[in-house]
């Protein structure tokens, strides 16, 4: 179903509760949540619509993570209830994870060779590609247009190698300004401080508003995937679960929920044997159900 925009006053509002819930690492609430015993602690996002997003009205969390999350409560401890959220960013989830904090990162953490090295990941449990938000009145219309310009990306992520290859594959060059959470990228679109907002194209669709527009321009396959710290016991426990949800169809009734793209791995998996290098038009996410209305 499709999912209502924030207005610019709950954005505001959400925005100052998730980036104080981050810098914290604090339990968040969420209906139904165990605190004590023998929980499930995973790291969610706070700031991602339709992923991990701290809802201001209720204070809650939800999102497809959080769903995926008491899934994985129910399959691993025997309860969807047993489950202990914190709030988390690119920067801190792989602390939380070393440090023994965390259990599992459920936090649009990218599959890549470099983190498989430090950290066990499940199979994907989804897959989007990275995307770019600019403002309407700003003339920019594809990758090309950033010629020169400075576009705000998250700390850790992996957005600015991605962005800096298809950059350089083009002869332009791009300045980067690095921000701790989503918000505060956007908070600096909207003030002029950066001329772009680039991250994975869903979450960009939680930030998009009456006065930016998301580019056709897509790259870059990402795929996320719950992780856990290397070693873990838990590490086969998710990846059996993650595989149970895709095969009994609860996964892609999660993303239904929350109006995600339904792409999976053998629709990424053709796109590619076809000669694209990424989820392009007439592939299955461009059929499927796009929350906030879309481009």
């Amino acid at each position: 179903m499709g999912k209502r925009l924030l207005t610019r006053r709950a954005f505001v509002r959400s925005a100052a509760a998730a980036a104080g819930a981050v810098a914290l690492g604090a339990a968040l609430p969420m209906a139904g949540c165990a605190s004590a015993g023998d929980v499930l602690r995973v790291g969610t996002k706070v700031d991602v619509p339709g992923f991990g997003f701290q809802n201001p009205e209720t204070g809650n969390v939800e999102g497809l993570e959080v769903d995926v999350a008491r899934e994985l409560a129910a399959r691993i401890k025997g309860d969807a209830n047993a489950l202990e959220l914190t709030g988390v960013n690119a920067t801190t989830r792989g602390a939380m994870l070393d440090n023994g904090a965390l259990d599992a990162a459920l936090a649009t953490f990218t599959i890549t060779d470099d983190r498989c090295r430090s950290y066990d990941f499940s199979r994907p449990y989804y897959i989007d590609t990275i995307g770019i938000l600019v403002k309407k009145d700003s003339g920019i219309s594809d990758l090309a247009g950033l010629d020169g310009k400075t576009v705000g990306v998250a700390l850790s992520a992996t957005t600015k190698d991605k962005l800096r290859e298809a950059a350089d594959a083009l002869g332009i060059a791009l300045n980067f300004a690095e921000y701790a959470t989503y918000p505060e990228i956007k908070i600096a679109l909207v003030v002029g401080r950066v001329d772009a907002f680039s991250v994975d194209r869903s979450i960009l669709l939680g930030y998009q508003d009456d006065t930016t527009r998301l580019l056709d321009t897509q790259f870059a396959p990402q795929e996320y995937g719950v992780a856990t710290a290397k070693g873990s016991e838990l590490t086969g426990q998710v990846d059996a679960a993650i595989a149970a949800m895709e095969a009994d169809g609860t996964l892609a009734s999660l993303k239904e929920r929350w109006g995600l793209s339904l792409v999976t791995e053998a629709d990424m998996e053709a796109e590619q044997a076809a000669g694209s290098v990424g989820l392009g038009a007439g592939d299955a996410a461009d059929d499927a159900p796009v929350r906030g209305g879309g481009a």
